[in-house]
């Protein structure tokens, strides 16, 4: 009897470990399937934040615990902020630095000779509300919370540098790769940025001047880039055979429409006049008798003309 009374105490036991170990697993996973779904939408802001550098020898900065140390892109003239992108958004972005510090100068020289990289990074997903807003005037650590996955964004800035000052290719391309929709909407895959017209446009600038910066956004629905090179001619392509056969037929139906419209009408008209002519002055067979002149003489018989 005392072991049966027992029984129903050990199974009340063991089915409430069960559901308690079963509530840790679930809380437990919460976290990430929160992480997993967090996408950006069409328009959303995207941070961009930069490797903090020494202005000596443009070397990297770490933080306390030996890790690179990221810091906010440059404020903007025209937003008061730090340089965004825009989730899915293709526009040409204006970021005016209004005041070129000495710092930033002897950095802005070793990006331009290539002595060091403007390594800059966004967040492949939206970060968390309290990590989304950079400091437009602190120099701090821009690190997200641990799990955070970046995207690097390496921006090429060509110029010509010279002893008192420099040449800046301030007109530049973005692109940014989307993973597939169908795989993971609203995550950015890769990205990257490049100056333009580096030999013809540039922006003289020394300490104190102010750097305007035109970006091209471009966005790109796959981590393939599409063809767009067409070549310089001299080969035979499809969509030239495609451009002759339409002007070929084109000119065919002209030629039609022409010679049924006004040709063969007027040719028509011609031979019923001839007919008729031929009919009234063809009575002896074409031949008419000499017809008598003044002097009693005549003309022989002739054929008509």
């Amino acid at each position: 009897m005392r072991r049966f009374s027992l029984f129903p105490w050990l199974a009340f036991t063991a089915l409430a470990a069960f559901y308690v170990s079963l509530a840790t697993a679930v809380s437990g996973q919460e976290p990430l399937n929160i992480q997993e779904k967090t996408a950006y939408k069409l328009g959303q802001a995207i941070p961009v934040s930069c490797l903090n550098r020494t202005i000596d020898t443009g070397e990297h900065i770490t933080n306390a615990q030996g890790e690179l140390q990221y810091i906010p892109f440059p404020t903007c003239s025209e937003t008061g902020r730090p340089l965004e992108l825009y989730f899915g958004v293709e526009k040409d972005v204006n970021c005016t630095i209004d005041f070129i510090t000495d710092p930033l100068f002897h950095l802005l020289e070793f990006y331009v000779h290539n002595d060091a990289p403007l390594t800059c990074r966004i967040p492949s997903r939206p970060l968390p509300s309290s990590s989304s807003t950079f400091s437009p005037s602190a120099a701090v650590d821009a690190s997200a919370p641990a799990g955070t996955a970046y995207i690097p964004l390496i921006i090429a800035l060509g110029g010509i540098l010279q002893s008192s000052h420099i040449h800046v290719a301030n007109n530049l391309n973005v692109l940014l790769h989307a993973a597939p929709l169908a795989l993971a909407p609203g995550t950015i895959e890769a990205a990257t940025a490049y100056s333009v017209h580096t030999l013809t446009q540039h922006t003289r600038i020394v300490i104190g001047d102010s750097l305007p910066l035109r970006l091209s956004v471009r966005w790109y629905p796959t981590t393939a880039l599409p063809s767009g090179w067409t070549g310089y001619g001299g080969h035979l392509y499809l969509s030239t055979l495609f451009y002759c056969g339409c002007s070929a037929g084109a000119a065919t139906l002209i030629c039609i429409a022409y010679f049924r419209g006004v040709e063969l009408p007027r040719r028509l008209r011609s031979y019923g006049k001839e007919r008729a002519f031929g009919s009234e002055g063809g009575r002896y067979g074409g031949y008419g008798y000499g017809v008598a002149n003044g002097n009693g003489n005549g003309y022989g018989i002739g054929k008509r003309d």
